[in-house]
C-alpha cells in the first residue's frame, strides 16, 4: 500500500490514530505557545496599569490638546478640566461653526472614552470642521468637592468655550456620555441660557424605570436594603468611594463576559487580538475615585430616589433642578443591547414630566431619540459604526437639529436610494454622508410603548426609598462613629490596593517574580509560533468547551436574575411593609410631578403675547411661518435634512440685509410656530400683512418656500392644499385678510 497521503484517503481519516496523533501534538504545541502569549499580554496590561497608576491625569485620549481651564484653580475646586482638542492634521476648524464638548463619564472608569479611536464622537467633530472641547477629571477627588461644584465648574467650562468662539453659529453643543448625561442635564437646567443642543449618549435619567425580566440593575438598591452599604463603603474608604465597586457591579451583569468570553476571545486569537484587548483594558482597568459624599449624594438622590426626573432636587441656594427649564434641544441616544441603560431609563424621565402632548410642545421643549437595535452600553461610545453613522449624522444635522420646533420626534436613518441620489444630482447635495436624516413626529404613547413600571411597581421602589433613608439612618447613628474610629489613609489605601480588579492586574505584571521569565519565553514563541488548523479537531473540541462555559454562565446569570427580580417584587410588594414605612396601599394614581405655578404662568404669557404678534414681521417671518403651516400637515409628519439644506442654500435674509443665523432663525422659528400652536387660523390670515407690496418679491418669496417644501419629494394630500392656499397668500392679488376669521365661541 502506497505512503502518498493523495492517494491514500485512510491517512487523511480523522479517525485514523496516526492522524489523530499528529493533530493533538499540533494543537499541543498550539495551546502551549497561546499560553504563553496569553500570559505575556496579561503581562503587559498589568504593567501600563502599574505605570498609569502612577500618572497625575491618566487617559486614553489619543488626540492631541492643550488645557484651558483647570477646575482645580476653581473657587470651589474640583478634579475636572477643559481641554481644547486639536486637529490631527493641523487645520484650523471652521470659526463660524458651533464649538461641541464632550464630557466623559466618571463613573469608576478614567477620561477618554470619547476619544480614544480615531472613529469617535471627538473624530467625527474634528472631521465636520467644528472646534471641539473635552472635559476630563484626575483619578483623585479635590477633598470636599460635591456634584453641585462639578456642575458649577461644568457652567464656567461652557461659558468659556462660548467666549472662545464669538463668531460661531450657535451656542455650544454638548454631548454627555453615561453618568456624564445626566451631570450635563442638570448643569443644563440650572443655566438654561447657557447652553446648546445636548446629546445624551447611554445616560440614565429614570432609574426606575425598565419592564420586568429584564434590567435587573435598577433592583440592586432594594436587594442591598438601600444607600446604607454605600456609606460604609465611604466610611472604609476614610471619606473617598472606590470606583472599582462601581466597575465590579458592570461586571456582574454579564458573568459569562466577566469570567470566560473577554479573556478566551483574546487566549483564542492571540494572534489578532492582543493590542485590541489592551488598548480596552488602558481605560478599564484604571478605576478613579470618588469622594463619599459625591456617591452618596448619587445613590441618595439618583439611582434610588429617583428625585432627578422628579423635579426633587434643590441646589444650595435653593434653586430646584427641573429638567423643564432645559431650553435646548436634547437628544437621546440610547440601545436595545444596553443592559445598563435600557431605553426605558434612557426617555422614561420624559413621561414623568409632562402628563401629555401638549404639555411637552406647551413648554417649548424638542426631544428627539434614537434607539439603536444592538449595541452595548460601551459601544454606544466606542464602536466605529456607531461613530460613523449616528454620531456623524446627528453633528451634521446639529443646526437644524436647533430650531426644531417644539415636541417629541425619533430619528430615523435613511439609506440613500437610487431615487435620492438622482434628486442630489439635480439639486445638489442636501444630505452628506451615506444617508439621510429625518425626525419623525412621536407622540408620547410611542415612549409608553416600550414598557414600564405600573402603580405597584412604582410603591415598590418608593418603600425602596423610604427603607434606604432608615437603614441610612440607623447605620450613620449606630455603626458609622465606630467604623470611623478604626479607620485610617493607610487601611483605606490597604483596602483599595486589595480590590479584585486592581489585584488581578498587580498580580499579573511584572511586580510578580513568578512573571519575570514570560517575555523571554514569549520572544521566543513569537519567533517559532505554529497556529493550529482551523479544523484541527481539538480546537474544535476546545471551542465546544468554550461555548458550554459560556451558556452555563448565563444560564446561572438568568437564574439568579429572575430570584433577585422575585425576591425584590415579594419584599418590596408587601403591604405590611409599604405601611411600616408610611406608604398608603390604597387607590391607584400613578406617580406625577408637582405643579410649578411660576413656570405655568409663564408658559400661559408667552402664549398670549405670541396671540398678539401675527401681524408683525417681514417676508422672512411670512416664509417661515408659511413652510411651518405646511409641515404641520399629516403627510409632512416629519422634518428631513434636506429641507433644512434648502433652506439655508437660500440663505434667507434679516430686515437689514444680513444672512440669517441659525440662532436668529432658531428665534424666529420658534416664535411662529408658537402663533401657528395659539390660533392657526389667525397666524395665517395675517400671513399676507408681512409681505411686500411688489409682486416680484412675493414672487420670490413663495418659489423659496415651493423649494423648501419640496426639497423631500412631490407634496400631496392636506400638504397640497395647504401649500396652494399659502400660495394664494402670496399671490400679488392676495387680499390683506384672506379668510374671514370665525367669531369668538365659534370652533376654528
Amino acid at each position: 500500500m502506497s505512503d502518498d497521503k493523495t492517494t491514500n484517503p485512510w491517512l487523511n481519516w480523522p479517525g485514523n490514530p496516526l492522524n489523530l496523533a499528529q493533530q493533538a501534538s499540533d494543537y499541543w504545541v498550539d495551546a502551549v505557545q497561546r499560553s504563553v502569549l496569553f500570559m505575556d499580554v496579561l503581562r503587559e496590561r498589568g504593567n501600563e496599569r502599574n505605570h498609569r497608576a502612577e500618572q497625575t491625569a491618566p487617559h486614553v485620549l489619543t488626540f492631541k490638546f492643550e488645557v484651558v481651564m483647570d477646575g482645580r484653580h476653581l473657587e470651589r475646586p474640583v478634579n475636572y478640566g477643559l481641554l481644547h482638542i486639536l486637529q490631527p492634521d493641523g487645520i484650523q476648524p471652521d470659526p463660524t461653526k458651533r464649538p461641541f464638548i464632550v464630557f466623559d463619564p466618571r463613573a469608576g472608569h478614567g477620561p477618554g472614552i470619547g476619544g480614544m479611536k480615531h472613529d469617535s464622537e471627538i473624530g467625527v467633530v474634528l472631521k465636520a470642521g467644528h472646534p471641539c472641547y473635552f472635559v476630563g477629571f484626575t483619578p483623585h477627588p479635590v477633598p470636599g468637592q460635591t456634584i453641585e461644584d462639578v456642575c458649577r465648574a461644568e457652567a464656567q467650562f461652557i461659558a468659556r468655550v462660548a467666549e472662545l468662539h464669538p463668531q460661531a453659529d450657535g451656542k455650544p453643543a454638548l454631548i454627555g456620555n453615561c453618568q456624564a448625561g445626566w451631570q450635563i442635564m442638570m448643569t443644563s437646567a440650572l443655566n438654561p441660557d447657557l447652553v446648546g443642543p445636548l446629546v445624551l449618549a447611554g445616560a440614565p435619567l429614570s432609574y426606575w424605570a425598565g419592564v420586568r425580566g429584564k434590567n435587573p440593575l435598577r433592583y440592586l438598591g432594594g436587594i442591598l436594603g438601600g444607600t446604607w452599604m454605600t456609606a460604609l463603603a465611604g466610611d472604609l474608604g476614610n471619606g473617598i468611594f472606590d470606583g472599582a465597586q462601581l466597575v465590579e457591579n458592570f461586571e456582574k451583569m454579564n458573568p459569562s463576559n466577566t469570567l470566560w468570553s473577554k479573556n478566551y476571545n483574546v487566549y483564542s486569537k492571540i494572534d489578532t487580538e492582543a493590542q485590541r484587548f489592551l488598548d480596552f483594558e488602558k481605560w478599564w482597568g484604571n478605576p478613579v475615585l470618588l469622594n463619599a459624599g459625591e456617591m452618596q449624594y448619587i445613590a441618595d438622590s439618583l439611582f434610588v430616589g429617583n428625585r432627578l426626573s422628579d423635579a426633587a432636587l434643590l441646589d444650595s441656594a435653593g434653586h430646584r433642578i427641573d429638567l423643564r427649564n432645559v431650553k435646548s434641544p436634547i437628544v437621546v441616544f440610547c440601545s436595545w443591547g444596553d443592559d445598563i441603560t435600557p431605553p426605558q431609563q434612557a426617555l422614561g424621565w420624559v413621561l414623568d414630566l409632562y402628563e401629555d402632548d401638549a404639555a411637552l410642545v406647551a413648554g417649548g421643549q424638542t426631544i428627539i431619540y434614537s434607539m439603536h437595535q444592538s449595541i452595548g452600553h460601551l459601544g454606544i461610545f466606542v464602536s466605529a459604526s456607531v461613530a460613523n453613522k449616528e454620531h456623524e449624522e446627528f453633528t451634521a444635522a446639529m443646526d437644524m437639529i436647533d430650531i426644531m420646533p417644539p415636541g417629541l420626534y425619533e430619528a430615523v436613518f435613511l439609506d440613500k436610494d437610487e431615487e435620492m441620489l438622482q434628486a442630489e444630482i439635480a439639486s445638489g447635495d442636501l444630505a452628506a454622508g451615506d444617508y439621510v436624516m429625518r425626525f419623525e413626529r412621536r407622540n408620547l404613547d410611542a415612549l409608553r410603548a416600550l414598557g414600564g413600571n405600573d402603580v405597584a411597581d412604582e410603591r415598590r421602589f418608593a418603600t425602596v426609598a423610604r427603607v434606604s433613608e432608615i437603614n441610612k439612618g440607623l447605620y450613620q447613628t449606630f455603626a458609622s462613629p465606630l467604623v470611623k474610629s478604626l479607620v485610617t489613609d493607610a487601611s483605606a489605601e490597604h483596602l483599595r490596593e486589595a480590590h479584585p480588579l486592581r489585584m488581578r492586574y498587580t498580580a499579573f505584571s511584572s511586580k510578580n517574580p513568578l512573571m519575570d521569565q514570560i517575555p523571554a519565553l514569549a520572544e521566543k514563541v513569537r519567533a517559532e509560533r505554529r497556529p493550529v488548523a482551523k479544523d484541527n479537531v481539538f480546537l474544535q473540541m476546545q471551542e465546544a468547551w468554550a461555548k458550554q462555559i459560556v451558556e452555563a454562565l448565563d444560564r446561572y446569570r438568568d437564574v439568579r436574575d429572575q430570584a433577585t427580580e422575585n425576591i425584590f417584587l415579594g419584599v418590596y410588594g408587601s403591604p405590611l411593609l409599604q405601611a411600616l414605612v408610611g406608604l398608603s396601599t390604597e387607590g391607584g394614581k400613578p406617580r406625577r410631578i408637582g405643579r410649578d405655578i411660576a413656570r405655568e404662568a409663564t408658559i400661559t404669557a408667552n402664549r398670549a403675547a405670541a396671540a398678539l404678534k401675527t401681524k408683525e414681521g417681514g417676508v422672512t417671518e411670512a416664509i417661515i411661518r408659511g413652510l411651518l403651516y405646511i409641515f404641520r400637515s399629516p403627510e409632512m409628519s416629519a422634518a428631513d435634512e434636506r429641507a433644512f439644506a434648502a433652506m439655508r442654500q437660500l440663505r434667507l435674509r434679516t430686515s437689514d440685509d444680513k444672512e440669517m443665523s441659525v440662532t436668529l432663525l432658531k428665534k424666529i422659528l420658534r416664535e411662529q410656530y408658537l402663533m401657528l400652536q395659539v390660533n392657526e387660523e389667525a397666524a395665517l390670515n395675517d400671513l399676507p400683512l408681512l409681505l411686500p407690496d411688489e409682486p416680484d418679491a412675493r414672487t420670490t418669496a413663495l418659489g423659496i418656500v415651493r423649494q423648501v417644501a419640496g426639497a423631500t419629494g412631490t407634496l400631496t394630500g392636506e400638504a397640497a392644499v395647504r401649500f396652494e392656499r399659502v400660495a394664494a397668500m402670496f399671490g400679488p392679488q392676495a387680499p390683506k385678510l384672506a379668510v374671514v376669521r370665525k367669531k369668538k365661541g365659534e370652533s376654528a
